[in-house]
Parts: structure tokens; C-alpha cells; sequence
């Protein structure tokens, strides 16, 4: 069962903190950024378009910058809810026995500081996207959409960081948790027996009412235990 357990914990670390998620979690936050910019572009060309054409190609960036947004977003969602899934089945299998053995390949700590490093790196650029770009802008140079395609970037960022970081942080609280963690509940030692009040046996404790067994009356007790009256010897006379 030892050898199952550490194929599919490999399996499930894999797929929470692998490369491979990494690499996809970035993928689908480069669309989303992209699909943004496209879609701040024809908010732009709406905005300042002094003809038809200006709107027309409007209208397409919109169009065309909602194709790629939508989907990425979406896409990351589920990929979030997959991470969920794959932290529950990971508590699961990782508390059914210890192996320390195969538990330390389990731990990757290179690979969660990787991902806590990009992600603190990401969220920072994210952070001064949505606020030194805002912070920056000059009425009647920059427009309104130019600012929010700067906030939508960053906010892109932000929350693909935000992301990251929960996930290298569960995955190193998982680690500590299960794989390193303390024992688990008792197993009855230490535990002092409890003697009957007053440090009487059960078996001289009185039985209870309606047990069948009849109790010690104080009036048989009481004769039981006075002596028996002398017995006169017969008349001789009589």
C-alpha cells in the first residue's frame, strides 16, 4: 500500500506544483493579458476615432481582445478549481500512513520557492501597474483607456501572482502538515484507571434495585450477629 500511496502522491504533487502547472497557470494569464490589451486597444481607437474607421476597428480590437480574454479567464478558473480538488485528494492519501522515504521527494522545496519568487516578482510589477500607471496619467494626454488598459494588465498580473502564492504556500503547509507532521490521536497510553468512590472493589458496592439479587437486610444482619439466648435445662421435678 506504501508503494500506491507514493505513486499517486507523486502524481497529485505533480499536478499542484509541478512545471507543468506552473507553466500553464502563466500561459493562461499571458492570453488573458493579451486578450485585455486588445480590448483596452479598441477603447482607445473608440475614444479618440475621429471617423467610422477609427470606430470600426473599435469595435473589431473588442471583439477580437473578448475571444482571447474570456477563455483564459474561464480556463484559469477551472484550473482553480482543480487545485482545490487536488489539495483534498492530497490530504486524503497523504493521512492514510507515514513513509519517510518516499515522502522526501515529495516535499520540493525548490520548486515551491520557485514558484513563490515568480509569483512575488509578478504581483509586485502587477502592484505598480494598477497604481503607477493611474498615479501617472495627465488630463488630456492619456484617455481613459489607455488607463484601464494599464489597470487591466495589472490586475491581470496581480491575481495571476495572488494565485501562485496561495499555491506554493498550501503546498509548503501540506508538506509541514502531513508529511512532517506530529502523530495523530491517542492511543490509550498514560490513560489512569478510575477506581470506585472512596476506594471500594464494584463487587462491595450494594447491587441495584431490581438486579435479582436480594440485598443484606440491617434487621438479619442485626440478629445475625447478636448472640443466641441460653437455653434453660428441663425440671427434674417435672
Amino acid at each position: 500500500m506504501l508503494a500506491d500511496r507514493a505513486v499517486v502522491l507523486g502524481e497529485l504533487v505533480r499536478m499542484h506544483v509541478g512545471p507543468g502547472r506552473l507553466g500553464l497557470l502563466w500561459m493562461w494569464a499571458a492570453l488573458a493579458a493579451t486578450g485585455w490589451s486588445v480590448v483596452g486597444s479598441g477603447l482607445v481607437f473608440i475614444e479618440q476615432g475621429a471617423d467610422i474607421f477609427s470606430g470600426i476597428a473599435g469595435v473589431f480590437s473588442l471583439v477580437v481582445g473578448a475571444a482571447a480574454l474570456i477563455p483564459a479567464v474561464v480556463f484559469a478558473c477551472l484550473g482553480i478549481s482543480r487545485d482545490r480538488e487536488v489539495r483534498s485528494l492530497l490530504d486524503a492519501w497523504g493521512a492514510l500512513d507515514r513513509d519517510p522515504e518516499r515522502d522526501r521527494r515529495l516535499r520540493m522545496p525548490g520548486m515551491s520557492l520557485t514558484w513563490l519568487l515568480l509569483s512575488f516578482v509578478l504581483g509586485a510589477v502587477g502592484l505598480a501597474l494598477c497604481v503607477i500607471g493611474p498615479a501617472s496619467a495627465r488630463p488630456g494626454r492619456e484617455t481613459y483607456g489607455l488607463v484601464a488598459l494599464v489597470m487591466g494588465v495589472g490586475m491581470v498580473a496581480w491575481l495571476t501572482a495572488l494565485v501562485g502564492g496561495v499555491t506554493a504556500l498550501a503546498h509548503r503547509r501540506w508538506v509541514v502538515r502531513v508529511l512532517m507532521g506530529g502523530g495523530g490521536a491517542g492511543t490509550g497510553a498514560g490513560v489512569v484507571p478510575v477506581s470506585p468512590a472512596g476506594g471500594r472493589s464494584a463487587s462491595s458496592e450494594p447491587p441495584p434495585p431490581g438486579s435479582g439479587t436480594p440485598s443484606p437486610s440491617p434487621d438479619r444482619s442485626a440478629s445475625s450477629g447478636a448472640a443466641a439466648p441460653p437455653v434453660r435445662p428441663p425440671n427434674p421435678a417435672s
